[in-house]
């Protein structure tokens, strides 16, 4: 029900968004100095004016408080073209996706009348302080502190963050400290807080800006806190309670780079195909040559799948209720941004040598997008995300299934076996997605009958590992890489399946065009899923895992490569 049909929008929201859409793309094209803001390392003051003035500093801060008031649809529209500059598109994201957003989700009313309105208008830039230089990907672990005054009224806040975007110009912080707590049993206790700190506070000082590979004109210091003094009615949410106002912060945020990377990646096709269309070697067009042809395949279905993703999660945010989509998001973001890496690279390689020049824009992009595989939560991080998560449910069903065989209900377990032993005796499955009633259109039928084989076999494998694992399964990080690479694929398919099928369902333009990528990214995606959920299965001879971690052993315990020169001698 969730994602058939693929989401739409109103006549008049898709009017309202292309009202934005003309003036943002023209101010792209025709102001934005890309190659400049890269060299110089910043973005001019005129550029951020320009920014400011088109809205694009509240673009999701509702109209009452000045901001564009966009839906998370419309935002990832928007995104695809602030994205055509990684450091404009990080500036950006920084103050509203992370740095502004604890005050959208989580602040009370008076906290939004304070602080939204400069915040919108871009007077005011906003920056997320949670990152500390002994805690990276494990955010629990910070040691910034805040401490209550005797008198109650405002919290001093100590400490140190680094690698912060915006964290040289941000007038706004949304912070992350320690707090003392007292529990349900009296017991003091350390939890995290988030704050609204005002560089005007005091005790607020920066670092020099960071020399980075890429995104070199986004702003990115340490931020140093030295006894700041916090009002009390700046704490976002509740005290205490701030751990879980960072994740919601970062997992509401993470979906836009699904639309942004596929922005990027269209705007890559059209410059090569340019290209290819037009060089001539061996008294052939590029474009003629398999292997070019090949990129040109991968690129769009990469773009078609990532932005089938994008806008499918955001479809389900803006639906009433606020469902929690922090899964669908991580997924987005992780298969984007690898998508994103890839493409560059092979648009970088049909240029050539070209390719590799600073006259070209490609050595940029490939700079810029690389720090999508780790902020925002790493990848690695995000892949144990996805697999404990989507383990967690199948578990809480597994764990109803075993009390009804301990509690001596043989009938269950004997209908686990049976329905085992029909499995491995192949047998058609049906989730209701193909055939004469299902919601998939009969030219992706054969798409659709593999993604319910794959999502069949994927159910009964993680019942497996369940079961061969139980609670150790937190630890076994190259499995759960294989049921999470596994998931992702599968939200991919639906992804692109759902979207093909409303395509051709409405009569949209060139939808037989959609209809191949999606059958050619099927098919490559259910290989890949047999050949994971092979690998995952007990005693499996495609399995590494093993010799893998053994052989990281040998190098990690000498910290060096261990095997000897090939010219060394024993005689």
């Amino acid at each position: 029900e969730e994602v058939f049909p693929y989401p739409e929008i109103s006549n008049e929201e898709l009017e309202e968004i292309n009202q934005f859409v003309g003036p943002v793309e023209k101010f792209f094209n025709e102001e934005v100095d890309s190659k400049k803001i890269d060299q110089d390392a910043k973005i001019p003051p005129e550029t951020l004016k320009g920014l400011k003035d088109l809205g694009l500093f509240g673009m999701q801060i509702p109209e009452e408080y000045g901001g564009l008031g966009l839906s998370n649809t419309m935002y990832a529209r928007l995104g695809e073209i602030t994205s055509l500059d990684g450091s404009i598109a990080v500036t950006l994201a920084a103050h509203q996706a992370i740095g502004l957003k604890g005050i959208l989700i989580a602040g009370t009313d008076e906290q939004k009348a304070k602080y939204l309105p400069r915040l919108a208008s871009g007077e005011h830039l906003a920056a997320f302080c949670l990152t500390e230089p002994g805690s990276g990907s494990d955010a629990a672990s910070i040691q910034t502190r805040a401490t209550l005054s005797e008198d109650g009224k405002y919290f001093l806040l100590n400490g140190s963050k680094v690698w912060i975007s915006n964290g040289g110009l941000a007038n706004i912080f949304t912070v992350f400290a320690r707090t003392e707590v007292v529990d349900k049993d009296g017991q003091l206790k350390d939890k995290i807080t988030a704050f609204i700190v005002e560089r005007d506070f005091g005790g607020v000082t920066h670092g020099k800006p960071e020399d980075k590979l890429g995104i070199r004109g986004s702003n990115t210091c340490e931020v140093h806190f030295e006894n700041t003094k916090v009002p009390i009615e700046n704490v976002i949410g509740e005290v205490g309670g701030g751990f879980k106002v960072a994740m919601n912060i970062l997992n509401s945020g993470r979906f836009s780079m699904g639309s942004a990377s596929a922005g990027m990646i269209k705007k890559l096709i059209e410059m090569t195909a340019e290209y290819a269309c037009t060089r001539k070697q061996f008294n052939k067009k590029l474009s003629e040559f398999g292997l070019i042809q090949e990129k040109f395949c991968f690129m769009a279905v990469k773009a078609y799948v990532m932005e089938s993703m994008a806008y499918l999660t955001a479809g389900m945010m803006d639906r009433p209720g606020f469902p929690d989509c922090s899964v669908e998001a991580a997924m987005v973001k992780v298969f984007s941004s690898e998508g994103a890496w890839a493409c560059v690279s092979e648009a970088l390689q049909i240029l050539g040598g070209l390719g590799y020049m600073k006259d070209y824009p490609y050595e940029r992009y490939l700079r810029d997008c690389r720090i999508l595989l780790i902020f925002e939560g790493t990848n690695e991080i995000l892949r144990m995300y996805i697999a404990l998560t989507g383990m967690q449910y199948a578990g809480k069903i597994l764990t109803d299934k075993i009390k009804e065989i301990k509690k001596g209900n043989v009938g269950v377990a004997l209908g686990e076996f049976l329905s085992k032993l029909r499995d491995t005796m192949g047998r058609k499955v049906d989730y209701g997605l193909v055939g004469d009633r299902g919601v998939v259109h009969p030219s992706l039928q054969e798409s659709g009958k593999k993604l319910e084989e794959n999502i069949y076999y994927f159910g009964t494998t993680v019942k497996g590992l369940l079961s061969r694992f139980g609670k150790t399964i937190v630890d076994e990080q190259l499995v759960l890489k294989k049921v999470a690479d596994t998931v992702i694929n599968l939200y991919a398919m639906t992804a692109a399946i759902s979207r093909a099928s409303r395509s051709i369902s409405i009569g949209l333009r060139n939808h037989d065009h959609e209809v191949l990528l999606t059958n050619i990214f099927c098919t490559e995606a259910y290989f890949k899923n047999n050949y994971a959920m092979a690998q995952l299965q007990k005693y499996a001879d495609e399995n590494l895992d093993d010799y893998i971690k053994k052989a990281a052993k040998q190098v990690l315990e000498k910290r060096a490569y261990t095997c000897s020169h090939p010219l060394d001698r024993t005689f």
